[in-house]
């Protein structure tokens, strides 16, 4: 058996064999470690690769097994797949090509439940009413809280793309809110009578918007209209088996089914 080799790529140490690194020879790993191109070496004299290091845990897997092994929930396949097209790694841009066919056929058909929830709390501001005069006030205000989940990770990047939250005077994208790929939960509040703007900030209230439409999302039927635009236009229907009529006209649950 050959010495170990332990490779710097992009920061990140890995430890292996000469012969996993040359396990295909066509590919540009087989030829920098079998002498057909030159190797840059790190400060401890490892062999250096400037590419990135957190996915290349699964190239050198697939060197040792010729198998591709991911994640369920594994979300950088387009960084993967640049990373197996510089590496030349060719069974394995072939792996990844069958897997991302197996993904979209996946994708194809599914399903996706939304559960509303809301309630009303009184919010306590002041009013600047003259200079170094500010008074004591309060509201009601509307919390909204939905729970989503889908199976297809595609539409909720979708749905990312389309609803914003408005906070500290900017909008940002709810995608950054992602539980986990399928799960996203959203709170937010309606606008309050009477509440300076900087209270919002103040209180950490955050409003959401849909865009492009440019519309702020002050009640559920909005944000079940909104949503279901979004929807349908994706291919999803309304599931008539689930869940109870009553339920859906409340705007509490709402679960619909996408067929291809």
């Amino acid at each position: 058996m050959s010495d170990p080799i332990t490779l710097n790529v992009g920061g990140k140490l890995y430890t292996t064999s000469l012969a996993t690194l040359t396990s295909f020879p066509d590919s540009m790993l087989g030829a920098m470690f079998s002498g057909k191109m030159p190797t840059k070496k790190d400060s401890q004299g490892n062999c250096f690769i400037d590419r990135d290091g957190k996915v290349f845990r699964y190239i050198l897997n697939f060197l040792r097994t010729s198998h591709l092994d991911l994640p369920e929930d594994f979300q950088e396949m387009g960084l993967l797949r640049r990373e197996a097209d510089f590496y030349q790694v060719q069974p394995l841009i072939e792996a990844l090509q069958e897997k991302e066919i197996e993904l979209s056929k996946a994708e194809k058909n599914a399903m996706l439940n939304i559960t509303l929830k809301q309630h009303v709390q009184t919010v306590h501001f002041t009013v600047r009413e003259a200079p170094q005069i500010y008074s004591l006030s309060s509201s009601s205000m509307e919390v909204f809280n939905a729970n989503i989940f889908s199976t297809s990770c595609l539409f909720l990047k979708l749905l990312g793309s389309k609803l914003f939250y408005c906070s500290n005077g900017n909008l940002s994208s709810i995608t950054s809110h992602l539980q986990d790929p399928n799960h996203l939960t959203l709170d937010w509040v309606a606008n309050v009578e009477g509440l300076p703007e900087e209270e919002y900030t103040k209180q950490n209230l955050k409003r959401l918007w849909v865009v492009p439409a440019n519309k702020q999302i002050n009640s559920f039927q909005v944000f079940v209209e909104e949503v279901l635009k979004i929807a349908l236009s994706d291919g999803f229907c309304i599931d008539s088996s689930h869940p109870h009529a009553l339920d859906f006209m409340n705007n509490k649950i709402i679960r619909l089914i996408r067929y291809r």
